[in-house]
């Protein structure tokens, strides 16, 4: 199965800008990957374009499947890299596929004047909110959000990732099946690449020594339950 026009220009435009590399990278999490993805380096023009562009195009095909993503009125993008990435897949979403959202943001410290609280933009009490992300290894960022948003009234009905690197969480199952466990179930967390995606592009591109690490680290750490 080939990769979507939208997940090879986010692999490419990730590499050129350095935020997608491969190599050794340690992570928090203590593992040793082969490969690293830091999303606060897709800061040009060019690239947000790539990625918001990728992220509408997972939302929309995930709003049409089954299992798959429920309606909602709010994107929340968790401070600080999730701000630009929300407002710009909102304006997408509505530019390109006629899907029409509000957008909101936490603060990183609560504001005790002007309109106060802990979130910005869109109202989301009563509202049913989608979280956006990057990153999923562990999933503590994503439960981060869903707490602030129940916090403020919203109900979470689902995650969009850029990317889940498809590893073993704590409790032996992946981090992105966990939270959809969170979420009301299979089809709640829709992402743009999985760590296989990245390993069919080496694939495609004959670069047998990274993948082969790749390999290597799936073999060790991948969640079978998604291969």
């Amino acid at each position: 199965m080939s990769l979507e026009k939208y997940q090879t220009e986010l692999i490419e435009h990730g590499m050129s800008a350095g935020a997608l590399k491969f190599g050794t990278f340690t992570l928090k999490s203590g593992r040793t990957s082969p490969y690293f993805f830091n999303a606060g380096l897709l800061a040009s023009g060019p690239v947000l374009d790539t990625l918001c562009s990728a992220y509408a195009a997972t939302i929309a095909d995930a709003l049409k499947s089954s299992p798959g993503l429920p309606q909602f009125d709010v994107l929340f993008g968790p401070a600080y890299k999730g701000i630009p990435f929300a407002a710009g897949t909102a304006l997408l979403l509505h530019r390109d596929h006629k899907i029409d959202v509000g957008f909101a943001y936490d603060r990183k410290e609560a504001k005790d004047h002007g309109e106060g609280g802990i979130t910005v933009g869109s109202p989301i009490k009563g509202k049913r909110v989608v979280i956006l992300d990057d990153v999923a290894t562990a999933g503590t960022a994503i439960r981060g959000a869903i707490e602030t948003v129940k916090r403020e009234g919203g109900e979470v009905v689902g995650a969009v990732l850029m990317l889940d690197r498809q590893e073993v969480g704590k409790e032996g199952k992946s981090s992105i099946a966990e939270v959809e466990e969170l979420l009301g179930g299979k089809g709640r967390v829709p992402t743009i690449l999985k760590m296989k995606d990245l390993m069919r592009w080496l694939q495609e591109h004959g670069r047998t020594e990274e993948l082969a690490k790749m390999q290597e680290y799936w073999e060790q750490y991948g969640a079978k339950d998604q291969a």
